[in-house]
């Protein structure tokens, strides 16, 4: 049997033990590496998941960076939050900050690595993790617009009484304020989005909206997020490692945007395997281009500060 192995850097947290705990129910990977400063509340979470392991024959333990950087795919959830008054400038710096020492801590990767990053801004540094990590392009990657996409295919499924595996429809560009839907290219089945009653009668900006401060609802009520970007970690991981070339929304490089942010992707053994860009409308197509800026602008704006 192949041994697939996984480091979760800041593992000791929510979303670290969460992701975790999901891999280890797909069952696609042999052994999980939780990496974490916290070493004491890190051997707790392993403890905890131990009692999870009649569920799966996957092994869990405390790694050190160095050991991650030889992992087959490493899932970065380390970063800091947002103090109170400060710009979200002085945050991608303290993150950019995390994220470098992270990096330089697993140095040298194993060259068929592939880094997901789930930390926020996940645009933005999956950028930076691009630049300094050192890896191909496509083998670094950010889960982006998925967690966004899976939300809007639910609230769609539940308007049209159809299952969400039927719905094909992606929120693309940027994961926060500029990132829109592709209506235009979505489809149920076979069938165009845009041509259903159910549809046509709809308020799409307000859909839009709601799928976007979605988690803002989860945090004002039980302060974090963990579940939905758990799954979606643990998805990725399948795909890369049992080579299922499954199509999701990812945060990787776009060449002729000068950014990494979300587009479908065949998402394979060496990370992103292609880029399949739905066909934009006119207005779609701006917006995409307001969102690449958008993503562009923060990053000079960060570069010329240093």
């Amino acid at each position: 049997m192949v041994s697939h192995k996984v480091a979760i850097i800041g593992g000791a947290g929510s979303v670290g033990a969460t992701v975790a705990y999901a891999i280890l129910l797909r069952k696609c990977a042999s052994e999980i590496l939780l990496v974490d400063l916290d070493a004491e509340r890190c051997q707790a979470q392993v403890l905890d998941l131990s009692d999870a392991a009649f569920l799966s024959d996957t092994r869990v333990r405390v790694g050190t960076y160095r050991e991650a950087g030889q992992c087959d795919v490493i899932i970065i959830t380390a970063g800091a939050k947002q103090r109170p008054g400060e710009t979200r400038m002085e945050l991608i710096g303290r993150n950019r900050a995390i994220l470098s020492t992270v990096l330089d801590d697993m140095k040298p990767f194993k060259q068929t690595a592939t880094i997901i990053l789930v930390s926020n801004p996940v645009d933005v540094l999956t950028y930076f993790a691009q630049k300094l990590s050192g890896l191909p392009q496509g083998q670094v990657i950010g889960s982006g617009t998925f967690l966004d996409s899976a939300r809007l295919r639910v609230e769609l499924a539940a308007k049209l009484g159809v299952a969400e595996t039927a719905v094909h429809a992606y929120v693309l560009g940027e994961h926060g304020d500029s990132q829109f839907v592709a209506w235009s290219s979505a489809h149920v089945a076979n069938s165009p989005l845009l041509g259903f009653e159910q549809i046509k009668n709809a308020n799409l900006d307000e859909l839009s909206e709601k799928v976007m401060k979605k988690a803002y609802k989860i945090i004002e009520a039980k302060g974090a997020t963990y579940f939905g970007i758990g799954g979606v970690a643990a998805s990725l991981i399948e795909s890369i490692l049992l080579n299922q070339k499954h199509v999701r929304p990812v945060s990787h490089y776009q060449p002729d945007l000068g950014v990494c942010l979300s587009f479908p992707a065949v998402v394979g053994t060496t990370g992103v395997v292609a880029t399949l860009k739905p066909p934009l409308n006119e207005q779609e197509t701006k917006k995409l281009n307001e969102s690449a800026a958008a993503l562009k602008k923060v990053i000079q704006q960060y570069e010329k500060e240093q």
